[in-house]
């Protein structure tokens, strides 16, 4: 396995709810986030990728909503998740 799928399949232990869950939203905003960070990384060396930098606020607008969504569903999950991966808020 390469290092993206260890990571990611790392994320989603640490986040799940249960056993099966891939697809909930904390799981979805640690992976988001991470991909986030990856494309931070990315513009560091590649300050002129206006098309990377495109994606990459899309992908910051979908975190957004899911973090808002987790807010209303679920308070204790939505600090839970701030503070794990380090967001501020």
């Amino acid at each position: 396995m390469n290092k993206e799928k260890l990571k990611k399949k790392e994320l989603i232990e640490k986040f799940k709810a249960h056993p099966e869950d891939t697809g909930s939203a904390s799981v979805q905003i640690a992976l988001i986030t991470e991909r986030i960070n990856s494309l931070a990384e990315h513009f560091k060396t590649h300050k002129k990728d206006i098309h990377s930098r495109r994606g990459l606020l899309s992908l910051v607008g979908k975190r957004r909503r899911l973090l808002n969504y987790l807010k209303k569903k679920s308070p204790r999950k939505y600090e839970q998740s701030l503070k794990e991966l380090n967001l501020r808020k």
